[in-house]
This record gives C-alpha cells, structure tokens and sequence, in this order.
C-alpha cells in the first residue's frame, strides 16, 4: 500500500496529536461495502482520501467531497466531529 503524509499534518497533530493523516487512494483504504455503494461513479483508484485509517478519521479538506459525504454517513468521522466529540467526553 502506498501513502504519503498530508502536507497539512502540523495543523492535523494540532487538533489530535494521536492521529496520523495520509492520502490514500480510495481503493488503498479498503473502505467497506457500505461506503462503496453510496459512490458508485466513482473510480476508486483514482479518488483521493485523506485520513488515519486505525481510526477511521478523514479531512474533508483533502478528500474528495463525494466520498467524504458517503464517509459521514457510516463509521468514519470528519476530523472537526472527531474533536468535538473528543471534548465532550
């Protein structure tokens, strides 16, 4: 699997220094079926997604807007909600 680190990685580690954000392709993640299915135009190797993929986090800045709407509406979260959440614990 190939991945590079998002560039925008100090600002990330601002909001979570635990997470680890990189692009992936959307065939890369493995994203599950239920996620697939809700962008089924898309090309899957050639959409990007930015995310740490051992939490299911994404940036919507750097992930392309369909899958990122298709990621919200299952187990993923934006990393805003992630850190909301975070602080409401």
């Amino acid at each position: 699997m190939t991945s590079r680190a998002c560039p925008d990685w100090p600002t990330l580690m601002e909001l979570d220094p635990e997470l680890r954000f990189k692009h992936y392709t959307a065939a890369e993640a493995r994203l599950a079926a239920e996620v697939l299915m809700r962008v089924p135009a898309l090309t899957l190797p050639n959409i990007e997604i930015c995310c740490d993929l051992d939490h299911h986090v994404f940036y919507s800045e750097h992930t392309n807007p369909e899958l990122a709407a298709a990621l919200g509406g299952g187990d993923w979260l934006e990393i805003q909600e992630w850190t909301q959440r975070k602080r409401e614990q």
